[in-house]
């Protein structure tokens, strides 16, 4: 950087930012030089040019590092959607994996949105989903905040959650804290996957479970093929235990 600049005399700063003074450019040459710097040109339209005695290399690593900092702060501000299912009737473990996936989101500095589908009749019991939502808000509470309550689009209720970067840089602190715990003590610490992996995984589950336009006509339609079939042995497969509850709600049994 030192042989670009041709004016002579020159401003010259240290590299501890003091201001040294106005000398000819040989002698801030011969000073950078010394001390194992550079001498780099900063305001080449004043009179006499600003020059700064500097590691030039260090100054645009760190330039580098500002601006992928700024740039993970930027995508930071992103909107993260995360669906429960289909309709009320998703299983709790579900629900808990969806609540882990939004954590994950709102750590990265992630807003994320919760949305809360209804199928048929299960608009007339709203309060199902809404009870589901503000348990999700408690469970997140130690690292979210609400930005908006539900609010309802067509058939869904959709909550939006900020990251709390007080309660998330706490948060941050003591998962560190907890691993530096268990490395001490030999136990094996499980890597997470990555957040674009995470993403990806979201995203193929919120394709899944799509924009299914399910009416109360097609509901009834379906209600009324089951009661059709015989009766046959009782069906021992595993069901979700909120199925009867909600079903009777719905008065489909």
């Amino acid at each position: 950087m030192n042989y670009l600049i041709r004016i002579t005399p020159i401003r010259v700063i240290g590299p501890n930012n003091e201001q040294i003074g106005v000398v000819e450019t040989p002698e801030a040459l011969r000073m950078a030089q010394e001390q194992g710097l550079d001498l780099v040109e900063i305001v080449p339209d004043s009179r006499p040019p600003v020059c700064k005695i500097m590691d030039y290399g260090k100054y645009k690593y760190d330039l580098s590092q500002k601006e992928r900092k700024n740039r993970a702060k930027s995508k930071g501000s992103e909107l993260k959607e995360v669906r429960l299912g289909r309709s009320v009737k998703i299983d709790p473990h579900d629900v808990g994996i969806r609540v882990q996936q939004a954590r994950r989101f709102l750590l990265a500095g992630h807003k994320v949105q919760i949305t809360q589908r209804f199928r048929g009749r299960e608009m007339m019991h709203k309060e199902l989903g809404i009870d589901r939502l503000r348990a999700i808000v408690d469970d997140l509470s130690d690292i979210a905040k609400v930005e908006a309550p539900p609010r309802w689009v067509a058939r869904s209720a959709n909550l939006l959650l900020s990251p709390d970067k007080v309660k998330v840089e706490a948060y941050k602190r003591k998962l560190e804290q907890e691993k530096a715990d268990k490395l001490a003590k030999g136990e094996k610490v499980e890597e997470e996957m990555s957040l674009e992996e995470l993403e990806a995984q979201v995203e193929a589950q919120n394709l899944l479970e799509g924009d299914d336009d399910d009416d109360d006509g097609a509901d009834e339609a379906a209600n009324a093929k089951d009661d059709k079939k015989k009766k046959g042995p009782k069906d021992q497969r595993a069901k979700n235990p909120v199925d009867d509850e909600l079903r009777e709600l719905l008065g489909e049994i």
